[in-house]
């Protein structure tokens, strides 16, 4: 799979076109420039770019509606809850 590829999953992922339309094109077009590029050095700064941008719209991303800590706690709870129902419908 390509940079270019990976890249265009993550901004998916990230909902970036919706969040910062720019910077997700910007971020495309880099991701290009590494795959297209045979100069190491050239490949380097490009991803050094790349990588200070997709950094910005991480931090700019929607927060998930699901798997952030609380929701970890609050499944546990659930599980416990589940136990604790057929421990009691059993005995």
């Amino acid at each position: 799979m390509s940079v270019a590829e990976r890249i265009a999953d993550e901004l998916d992922d990230l909902h970036a076109d919706e969040t910062s339309p720019g910077m997700a094109a910007v971020a495309r077009s880099l991701a290009k420039a590494i795959d297209d590029s045979d100069a190491p050095t050239a490949k380097a700064v490009v991803a050094d770019k790349l990588r200070s941008i997709m950094a910005d719209l991480r931090k700019l991303a929607p927060v998930g509606e699901k798997g952030d800590a609380v929701d970890d706690i609050a499944e546990q709870r659930e599980k416990r809850r589940e136990e604790a129902r057929k421990r009691a419908a059993s005995g």
